[in-house]
């Protein structure tokens, strides 16, 4: 009857495990509060991760493979659910594709850690964060060459159609 209050070592490790899928992804979740106004941020990474981490730790210390296997291709399909919802149309534009990749990607630092693949975790919240933040003035650096350029093309159309 007690034997859910039984401390070892394998919760022990599960609970470290989790709490690294935190830090991981709300460092994330950080970036993505700081940087704009996004509808998935401090709060919704680190739930993802967690959540992500915890369904393949429920399967024990050695799970079949076919077992992780299904909650794998259950975690990536709910996972990529969620962050559709992040996606954002108005008009012509689309907003919140980078939010929704960085839930899934949430999602999956959760399952390296809860495999053990710590390595992997931590590269994917590294390159999340460096995509994320670094690449961002590029990012606008082409939308406004993009933008200058349909000016100049839409200003000469209109030089030659009176």
């Amino acid at each position: 009857m007690g034997e859910f209050l039984i401390f070892d070592h394998v919760f022990a490790k599960n609970v470290g495990q989790i709490f690294f899928v935190y830090f991981l992804t709300a460092l994330i979740g950080w970036e993505r509060e700081e940087a704009e106004s996004h509808s998935a941020g401090l709060r919704t990474f680190p739930l993802v991760g967690i959540a992500s981490c915890a369904c393949l730790l429920i399967l024990g210390a050695h799970p079949d493979s076919g077992d992780q296997s299904r909650v794998l291709q259950g975690l990536i399909t709910g996972i990529g659910f969620v962050g559709g919802g992040a996606i954002l149309k108005e008009g012509a534009t689309v907003r919140g594709t980078a939010t929704a990749a960085s839930i899934w990607n949430a999602g999956i630092i959760g399952g390296s850690v809860a495999m053990e693949r710590y390595g992997i975790a931590i590269l994917l919240a590294l390159l999340n964060l460096v995509t994320l933040h670094a690449l961002l003035p590029f990012q606008r650096w082409v939308e406004t060459k993009r933008a200058r350029q349909s000016n100049s093309d839409s200003q000469g159309s209109q030089r030659r159609n009176p």
